[in-house]
């Protein structure tokens, strides 16, 4: 039998790239994580590292890094997936994100490239409250962000994964765009009070003004075009554009996302706001 050539799982760290190469190694496919910290190097910022990140790999899993909707995504993309189709590694997933003019462009990138394509578009995810930095806020005790009462149906980040790895692995999901949500709009106060329900710590959710909260990141070292970042994915991003949920886990697995509740449960249970 053939050996089977490793997937390239670029943000093979993050919090849908770990779990993607988890999954893929269970199947028993060989996986190369894409990392500043990996041999070879991937890093967005050293395109001279890319040919070596993809020599030999059959297919790859793209997250760009801190998110799509930065400058110069949609050329970055471009560029890392005319190096894949240079080295004939055609299988390409993207995580993309709802909502978002950049990340669209770099859908449309991939869409026109030539490649056995396959699109991921997720909201905002769940694990964003437990391994992100709004888990600090619920250690505190208040999560104050300027995200108003606007519904988001956040998504569970092993549902993205499970998707992911069925498209890199499966036949079927080629040209398929997968617009990810939950089954269900919370705001962040909604949101917030499950987590409290499931943790039995006390936590609660403070609006504040945009202004505000830049301030805040400043004082805290928070670079300014981070800053700029996070205040467009919490304002203009959640301005209403994504409050509707979609079947997107339901047409690539055949079954419903996981609910937000049942997040909470498990990783209350797993410890993540034992703090």
């Amino acid at each position: 039998m053939q050996e089977r050539k490793p997937v390239l799982v670029v943000g093979g760290t993050g919090k849908t790239g770990r779990r993607v190469a988890e999954r893929l190694a269970a199947r028993g496919v060989p996986v190369r994580i894409g990392s500043r910290s990996a041999n070879p190097a991937f890093d967005w910022e050293d395109p001279s590292g890319w040919a070596a990140a993809l020599d030999g790999v059959g297919a790859a899993y793209i997250t760009y890094y801190p998110d799509l909707a930065a400058p110069g995504a949609p050329e970055a993309v471009r560029a890392l997936v005319g190096q894949a189709l240079a080295q004939d590694v055609r299988r390409l997933v993207l995580l993309s994100g709802r909502g978002e003019e950049e990340a669209q462009q770099a859908e449309q990138v991939l869409q026109e490239s030539g490649a056995d394509w396959t699109i991921v578009r997720a909201s905002w995810f769940c694990q964003n409250f437990s391994e992100g930095v709004v888990r600090d806020g619920i250690l505190a005790g208040e999560i104050a962000l300027p995200a108003g009462d606007v519904g988001e149906p956040f998504v569970d980040a092993d549902d993205i994964a499970d998707v992911v790895v069925a498209a890199l692995t499966e036949d079927g999901h080629v040209g398929q765009l997968y617009e990810v949500t939950g089954p269900r709009l919370l705001t962040f106060a909604e949101a917030t009070a499950e987590i409290a329900r499931a943790s039995g710590r006390p936590v609660r959710y403070t609006w504040v003004p945009a202004e505000d909260f830049a301030t805040m990141l400043a004082q805290q070292g928070t670079p300014a075009d981070f800053t700029e970042l996070l205040l467009y994915l919490l304002t203009t991003v959640l301005d209403g554009r994504n409050a509707y949920p979609t079947d997107g886990v339901q047409r690539a697995l055949g079954r419903a996302p996981k609910d937000f509740a049942d997040y909470a449960r498990d990783a209350a249970a797993s410890g993540a706001w034992a703090g």
